[in-house]
């Protein structure tokens, strides 16, 4: 009959745009021949991972709707979002390498004279619907067109708070590339990014862009956008390292002993981004705690504290039934106990973690109801203190690669290229 579709071809065309595209062809095909898939999923390192909320789901819907901590898991007053972003990253940073944390878990990572953007979310709601979903609680701290720009847009996974559909098909109108965890592209190409920008990697596999090698490492999470999750996309936490300096994104995980060896293979880091947000007693195999974001940067520096953590997954998106204020004050009182520097710089507020000072001021008291008892002591390690020359983590890395020996975690070169599904 002319015009008969099949019902599933039906529901297909009444699927959300942005629940991005299955995998399919040889981008399957690749994901089936990886290592880490089996039984039909991709697998996290160390065996099963519950990735939905544990114990009853009474206990959770009473903790979530319970009016009095509700209220806790918002800013009182407007975040002091850094007012001069544009103007400050007009020049080059004088390091080598400056961050700037846009909110969320998207930074612009610039380093050794190339640009790259983490996971940049600069949608209104992490949501595939514009009208429901967790919204922001502060703006973006500059339009992303003034961003200028920018040589690779590295993705951790494909959840919404790290995968943004309005963002990543804006990006798509640049030249920029793209890197991405094994079968993320399937969404890209389905929002007008074509596979000739795609780097798609497995874990421990690496490309170059320019003067950085970009390695996809270990993260122990989870995937899915659609009401069907099939997990046939892998989530990854990223290392880049460039002439003089290397830097490490943890993306989502839960805190797991592969840190020490992604450390150990390619640390130490001037600059780790760690995701101390969005944590539960509720799922906590899959989001990091405070204290275990501390304790992974310390892995990842070999137990030194060495570099400097600055912490990201918190701030602006209500996602889990902690306060606001208490990734931030977790960090704060996680890092002083270790003696490891961090950052803590208000959204779109630049710094250069190699310099002689970093951000340290706990700024979202000024807009939190202020506990009982007051604000505890936030005085935390400077970065001065402990920090060692410009471009020294590359340097001891580069040092001691001679004597490593031949592992899984070299760079693997260009990956295999990834056809349109």
């Amino acid at each position: 009959m002319t015009g008969f579709r099949s019902p599933s071809t039906g529901l297909r065309a009444l699927r959300p745009a942005a629940f991005g595209a299955d995998p399919s062809g040889e981008r399957l095909a690749r994901i089936r021949r990886s290592p880490h898939f089996k039984d039909g999923v991709f697998q996290n390192p160390g065996g099963t991972t519950s990735t939905r909320p544990s114990g009853s789901s009474m206990e959770f819907a009473k903790t979530f709707f319970d009016k009095e901590e509700r209220s806790r898991r918002s800013p009182k007053g407007t975040v002091p979002v850094h007012a001069t972003t544009l103007a400050d990253i007009a020049e080059p940073p004088a390091t080598g390498l400056r961050l700037t944390w846009m909110g969320h878990s998207s930074v612009l990572a610039e380093i050794d004279g190339h640009r790259v953007l983490f996971d940049p979310v600069w949608g209104e709601r992490c949501s595939p619907f514009a009208f429901a979903g967790p919204k922001r609680l502060h703006p973006v701290p500059l339009p992303l067109a003034a961003l200028g720009p920018v040589d690779v847009v590295v993705i951790s996974h494909d959840h919404y708070d790290h995968l943004d559909m309005p963002t990543i098909k804006a990006l798509a109108g640049t030249d920029t590339l793209f890197a991405v965890p094994l079968g993320v592209g399937a969404h890209l190409e389905h929002w007008g990014v074509s596979a000739d920008r795609l780097r798609e990697l497995d874990w421990h596999e690496a490309t170059k862009v320019g003067g950085l090698t970009l390695t996809a490492t270990p993260a122990r999470h989870f995937c899915g956008r659609g009401l069907r999750n099939t997990q046939h996309t892998l989530w990854a936490s990223w290392v880049v390292a460039g002439d003089e300096h290397r830097v490490y994104h943890s993306g989502d995980t839960g805190y797991f002993d592969g840190f020490q060896d992604i450390g150990a293979e390619h640390g130490p880091f001037d600059a780790t981004m760690i995701q101390i947000g969005a944590y539960s007693e509720f799922w906590p195999d899959i989001h990091m705690t405070p204290e275990e974001g501390v304790r992974a940067h310390l892995d990842l520096q070999g137990g030194q504290p060495h570099g400097v953590l600055l912490p990201i997954h918190w701030a602006t998106f209500n996602l889990a039934t902690h306060a606001w204020t208490d990734p931030g004050e977790g960090t704060v009182s996680a890092a002083r106990t270790a003696k490891a520097p961090i950052a803590l710089p208000r959204p779109g507020e630049p710094f250069e973690p190699t310099a002689e000072t970093v951000p340290t001021e706990p700024w979202w008291r000024g807009v939190a109801l202020t506990p009982a008892g007051g604000w505890p002591a936030s005085d935390v390690p400077a970065a001065a203190a402990i920090k060692t020359s410009v471009g020294s983590a590359a340097r001891a890395q580069a040092d001691r690669a001679g004597d490593a020996p031949e592992g899984k975690g070299e760079a693997s070169g260009e990956p295999e290229p990834v056809p349109a599904g």
